[in-house]
């Protein structure tokens, strides 16, 4: 499925979000969930801040939208994110019910939305989320390529 430009208008506020989690020094990782072309949800990386593993962007952008619905399905939601789920959010957005995922970059190190492993379009499993995939590809992995070099040359990490 291609993009349309309103996955472009979205996926532009998500790598905003992904701004957040940089000036906090955190991963950028940003995203939002859309349901009847209203954000319902925002997030970005808050581990370090939080000093919580599950701080995820997908996370706290998935728990803000089935807060707004006021139900843990969130069937007309899209969400949009600037990297590909790890295994935990691509398993959140099974269990959640919810229908579309559009991410810009993939994660070669643990990406579960199709890359290394696909939960989200796993055939056993009682859901299926539509994922499409690539959208400002470019500029979000050098969101996160930036915020690294910018750590190692500060000798953290």
């Amino acid at each position: 499925m291609p993009f349309t430009k309103d996955d472009e208008k979205w996926m532009r506020i998500a790598l905003q979000e992904a701004e957040k989690a940089l000036e906090q020094e955190d991963v950028p990782i940003g995203a939002i969930a859309v349901r009847n072309n209203t954000i319902i949800g925002r997030g970005y990386n808050k581990r370090e801040a939080d000093q919580d593993p599950t701080a995820h962007a997908e996370m706290i952008a998935i728990r803000q939208a089935a807060q707004v619905i006021g139900h843990w399905r969130l069937e007309e939601v899209t969400l949009y994110c600037t990297l590909e789920p790890c295994a935990m959010c691509a398993g959140a957005m099974v269990l959640a019910r919810l229908p579309r995922l559009v991410y810009a970059t993939t994660d070669p190190k643990a990406g579960a939305g199709g890359s290394i492993m696909d939960i989200t379009r796993h055939a056993a499993l009682n859901h299926q989320v539509e994922v499409v995939h690539g959208l400002f590809a470019d500029e979000a992995a050098e969101q996160i390529r930036s915020f690294f070099r910018m750590l190692r040359a500060r000798g953290e990490k």
